[in-house]
């Protein structure tokens, strides 16, 4: 049977992707695995300079000033980094959801933090609007994504300090002008590869602007002068997260996979709406294209459902535990075809109700 993965992370990855990743393992290089090589050898040098001239290529940011980075500690260690590299005084943080909630929390160690606006009365169910940042921050922290409870900033606000963005869970997957922003940060098991690496895009004219002494393994500036290989990278997920831009670039890039993305997105949230037996959790204004987060509306009916669910071969739609009910994660290499079974599954349970 043919497995849906709707998973949130670690997600689906396309089949080619995964094909020439597992050949790569036993061998990459002259009978050599992938696993076993070298990370200083030509071959994989190649491998991490390609990664990182694909992801600004993709971004439409080559020769702007910006450089990318495959770095280890998955984006909660950029809790910390933005923080180490960039906040001396004040920063200003926008709180959509649990990951930057934990941002604040891990920026407050560093410096002064300042919340320009917050929905966690609401549990998260939407994007703050309408707020000021203050012109003295030393930058400003927003998440485009909340994977736990599927809301996107589908607009960002204008900003004289430097703006930093957890792109974790949609890098990649609409167009955006990201040269607005002076860094983003992305961990790979989402919309690039398997975990274990993490994607950083800096212009580096926002860096060295701290007083602190900023350890080694912690400093942008250290790693970029290392191209990412300041101590060994995770070779496999930066491979494979290369795989994965390249199989975008010859999709068409961002702007292809965009309409793609859409295309599920309208299916889903139209069923969500339109079948008496589900609700959505996030404001409308607000849904994620990447996560649709929603619930049953009778309990009732919960155990009909995920055994249809179970049935159709559908994987990983359980709810975060902060929201409940049901989640249906979208990432870029998850089909139409996977959507439109979810959406049979739960039209059908209508007709048998």
């Amino acid at each position: 049977m043919k497995r849906h993965n709707f998973s949130a992370g670690p997600c689906i990855l396309p089949g080619s992707v995964l094909q020439k990743a597992s050949e790569a393992v036993i061998n990459f290089d002259n009978g050599l695995s992938l696993l076993e090589i070298s990370h200083r050898s030509k071959p994989f040098v190649d491998v991490m300079e390609n990664a990182r001239i694909l992801a600004l290529e993709l971004l439409g940011l080559e020769g702007k000033g910006y450089k990318a980075l495959f770095l280890q500690g998955g984006a909660s260690t950029q809790f910390l980094m933005v923080a180490f590299n960039m906040l001396e005084n004040r920063a200003s943080y926008l709180n959509t959801g649990t990951w930057s909630d934990n941002a604040i929390k891990q920026a407050k160690i560093y410096g002064d933090v300042f919340e320009v606006a917050s929905s966690k009365e609401a549990n998260y169910n939407y994007i703050p609007k309408g707020y000021d940042i203050p012109t003295d921050s030393d930058y400003f922290h927003c998440t485009s994504n909340n994977t736990i409870f599927g809301t996107q900033m589908k607009e960002f606000p204008n900003s004289s300090a430097p703006m930093v963005c957890d792109m974790s869970s949609d890098i990649f997957s609409r167009e955006i002008d990201f040269s607005k922003f002076d860094l983003i940060y992305a961990g790979a098991q989402k919309n690039m590869g398997p975990a274990g690496a993490t994607l950083v895009v800096v212009k580096e004219d926002v860096l060295g602007k701290v007083s602190r002494q900023i350890p080694s393994m912690m400093d942008y500036k250290a790693q970029i002068s290392k191209g990412s290989m300041f101590n060994t990278p995770p070779v496999f997920a930066v491979y494979t997260s290369m795989l994965t831009l390249e199989w975008l670039k010859d999709l068409g890039g961002i702007a292809a996979i965009e309409k793609e993305n859409n295309k599920k997105a309208q299916l889903i949230y139209s069923e969500i709406d339109l079948n008496p037996l589900f609700k959505g959790f996030s404001a409308k204004t607000d849904r994620s294209t990447m996560n649709a987060t929603f619930t049953l509306i009778n309990g009732d009916l919960k155990e009909t459902f995920e055994t249809m669910v179970n049935e159709a071969g559908i994987n990983g739609l359980s709810g975060h535990r902060s929201v409940g009910g049901y989640r249906a994660s979208m990432y870029n290499a998850l089909p139409l075809e996977s959507v439109g079974v979810l959406v049979d599954v739960m039209s059908e349970l209508e007709r048998k109700a």
